[in-house]
């Protein structure tokens, strides 16, 4: 299952037919297309250490005490998964109280003979606009220091994704992704291990950024390794927020809120952490028939059942009366989270507001367009044309430049 990057595309919506991992140039040391093989489950990804946190609270657009059967009282996936929205919110509270830029550090060398900092973020700028051109599009609108930390962060992205939904998956094992996640703790150690490194450990030491959600973005992969279905929505919640919703977070640091936003930070980011479910849910639903060729099921086991469908009549293939009344309701809660999307982008830095909202409208769109395929997501493939892009487009740069809310909220 691809995830939803950066807040606006997914790897399936940007590829042209060649792998990303193929098209990393021979100056990255960790990918040697000549071998047409994954480095990344060789020994040479790094070993290291890192601390892990710990979770709790409650998400705003849904959220429930869930009952064991044993009586017990536990917390959903939301409430888990807000703590580490609390996180970063106060990371980037600190650092607003502390100054009112980021600070922006010189070129340095980085690794072996790969050059200057700046040929690693052109590189990440390049990945960007090859694999998403209406996002890297809207990134220009960005002052220099964020279009280049946000190239980063979604190159990285996306070289995680490839780990397990890339051309060499089948090489990918789990102590693999823990390599991986060895690896990014030497990023955020100041230890990179190629020039794409390089980028992201600028980044991450230049804006109030938190490792956690790269973290659990690598937790979502190492999801897709054992799990192919999930029982309820709170089991699918948390795979979206892995796999999607940790793009929002990591993105709000380099995003910025505008000085005259009188929203609270948490909102921001729940705002954020919003967008990316609902562009992973619509991803799910978008790719029934894709995924289920591949054995997965990413729709709510027991949802399917109250609506007299199972995983035999996804594999069939049908779009049948009881499938179309199913798919509204899945079509409705990812619609839900749009809507809880739109209350925070705007509050974002003006520079930053017009990817994130092409994000949202385009995105969005592809629920019309499941609908207007008749709810059949198994042998069509639901996608926005260039000719409505082509529309939504300035109605979503419109929308990046209505100002902030003046309704005062609490202070961040």
């Amino acid at each position: 299952m691809s995830v939803a990057l950066l807040w606006v595309v997914s790897p399936c919506d940007v590829s042209n037919g060649t792998s990303f991992m193929e098209s990393v140039r021979e100056g990255n040391r960790f990918f040697d297309s000549s071998r047409h093989r994954n480095l990344v489950s060789n020994e040479r990804i790094n070993r290291g250490g890192g601390k892990q946190t710990n979770n709790g609270r409650k998400f705003s657009v849904r959220s429930a005490i869930l009952a064991t059967p044993s009586g017990e009282r536990t917390l959903t996936s939301e409430q888990m998964v807000y703590d580490v929205v609390l996180r970063q919110a106060a990371l980037v509270k600190r650092q607003l109280r502390s100054t009112n830029e980021f600070e922006v550090k010189p070129d340095i060398p980085i690794p072996g003979n790969l050059g200057l900092l700046s040929e690693a973020y052109d590189r990440c700028g390049e990945v960007c606009a090859e694999y998403a051109k209406t996002f890297n599009l809207g990134t220009m609108l960005m002052t220099p220091e964020r279009r280049r930390a946000i190239w980063a962060i979604y190159v990285w992205c996306r070289r995680t994704d490839e780990l397990v939904d890339g051309p060499n998956a089948s090489y990918i094992t789990p102590a693999a992704l823990d390599r991986w996640e060895n690896r990014l703790e030497d990023v955020f150690n100041g230890r990179p291990f190629d020039m794409l490194d390089g980028a992201l450990s600028d980044t991450v030491s230049n804006f109030p950024v938190d490792i956690q959600p790269f973290r659990d973005m690598i937790e979502g992969m190492r999801m897709d390794l054992r799990k192919s279905r999930y029982k309820n929505f709170d089991e699918l919640y948390l795979y979206c927020y892995y796999v999607a919703g940790t793009v929002g977070l990591m993105s709000v640091p380099i995003m910025g809120i505008a000085p005259e936003s009188k929203a609270t930070t948490e909102s921001v980011y729940n705002a954020a952490l919003a967008l990316g479910i609902a562009n992973q849910l619509t991803n799910i639903l978008r790719d029934v028939g894709e995924d289920a060729r591949r054995g997965r099921v990413y729709l709510p086991q027991d949802e399917l059942a109250q609506a007299g469908l199972s995983d035999e009549d996804i594999f069939a293939g049908r779009a049948t009366d009881k499938w179309r009344i199913f798919m509204k309701k899945q079509i409705h809660r990812a619609r839900k989270f749009f809507d809880e999307a739109e209350k925070g982008v705007t509050e974002l830095s003006s520079a930053s507001r017009f990817p994130v909202w092409a994000s949202l409208v385009l995105y969005r769109k592809i629920l019309d367009e499941i609908e207007a395929n008749d709810y059949n997501n198994f042998t069509k493939r639901a996608y926005v044309s260039k000719s409505k892009k082509l529309i939504a487009l300035p109605i979503a740069y419109a929308k990046s430049l209505v100002p902030p809310t003046k309704t005062v909220s609490l202070q961040r």
